[in-house]
């Protein structure tokens, strides 16, 4: 199980994986040998952002290819990160979510996220239609977790609001589901709900793997930008869906020739703390781009300086220096430098 707390270090696990799926089949969703087939979901009323009540199997997930997560928009780490994640899977999909495919999110913590909370929620990270945020009894909305393999007894029910992070991907008609990490590539994931999950049944041609071209393997400080910082930031990113990313995160070629590096350092480490004393430069970030905060990703002091350098080389790549001010504007970025220079 993927929890808040745990998250860190599950995405760093994950992020030279090309899919941690774990796939459910059923024949049919009417089959009675179906551990997951029709009888098996409970019809859990809940609210959505707009006030409307809905069933869970009748008007959510009946006959649909559907996404299913649980947050609490009080959460200052792994939810908002999950939710602009998931963002960028609905813009890939673009109009099919809400007609093909539907998004639902479910709040943990129903006492504070009222319809009016998760709408305000939604607003935020420019959420399309398809896409419903829902609240409802805790106690239903906790057997539904437990059902969907997503609620651990003596972890989930202790009152700290650590939960399970992974995400239900189904599809009722079919009987196929699987849990599966909202922090999966983006366009794996708009893949599986946009075709894997319409046209299982459907043969489709082998591949030998031997075919396959060769893959760069990403540097530490690549796989941290696609796994943390992707979700909300792009990298000189010109097409429409990259684009659309900046209403929740500015792009990030050139933050490190504009922004101080010891700044940087601690704003990777410790946003939270920096926003909440009023840094102005956090605070301007933060009205700038909707009041979306930048999560605490629990960053160690490697892996900062494994991501800075990412982000420095491809500024260099997209914005090239002359050789003798791209070799100053490394140094002045390596933590190491800094080091030695003030001791």
């Amino acid at each position: 199980m993927i929890t808040c707390n745990r998250f860190a270090n599950h995405l760093l696990r994950c992020a030279g994986a090309l899919s941690v799926a774990c796939w459910f089949h059923a024949a049919s969703a009417d089959d009675s040998g179906s551990p997951w087939a029709q009888d098996y979901f409970p019809n859990t009323e809940l609210i959505t952002q707009d006030g409307k009540t809905v069933h869970f199997y009748d008007d959510l997930i009946k006959d649909k290819v559907v996404a299913i997560n649980f947050i609490f928009t009080s959460c200052t780490d792994s939810c908002p990160l999950e939710t602009a994640r998931l963002r960028r899977v609905q813009q890939l999909l673009g109009d099919r979510v809400g007609k093909d495919v539907f998004f639902y999110s479910i709040s943990i913590d129903p006492q504070t996220d009222t319809p009016e909370v998760l709408k305000h929620y939604a607003e935020k990270f420019h959420v399309a239609p398809g896409w419903l945020f829902l609240t409802g009894n805790k106690d239903e909305i906790d057997a539904l977790r437990e059902k969907l393999g997503l609620f651990l007894k003596g972890v989930d029910d202790q009152g700290n609001k650590d939960h399970n992070l992974s995400l239900i991907v189904g599809n009722q008609q079919t009987g196929r589901w699987m849990k599966t990490s909202p922090f999966e590539n983006p366009y794996i994931l708009a893949y599986q709900l946009g075709n894997t999950l319409h046209n299982w049944k459907h043969s489709t041609k082998t591949t030998d793997y031997a075919d396959a071209p060769q893959v760069r393997p990403p540097s530490t400080g690549e796989e941290i930008f696609r796994t943390r910082c992707a979700a909300c930031h792009t990298l000189g990113g010109a097409d429409s869906v990259a684009a659309g990313l900046r209403e929740i995160g500015p792009d990030l070629i050139g933050v490190t020739r504009k922004r101080d590096p010891q700044w940087l350092q601690r704003w990777l480490r410790e946003p939270d703390t920096m926003l909440a004393e009023s840094d102005p430069i956090a605070t301007e970030l933060y009205q700038q781009y909707n009041q979306v905060a930048m999560p605490n990703l629990r960053l160690g002091d490697e892996a900062i300086a494994a991501l800075l350098g990412y982000l420095e080389d491809e500024t260099q790549r997209v914005q090239p220096l002359p050789t003798k001010e791209a070799e100053m504007s490394a140094m002045e970025h390596d933590p190491a430098h800094h080091h030695h220079a003030t001791n």
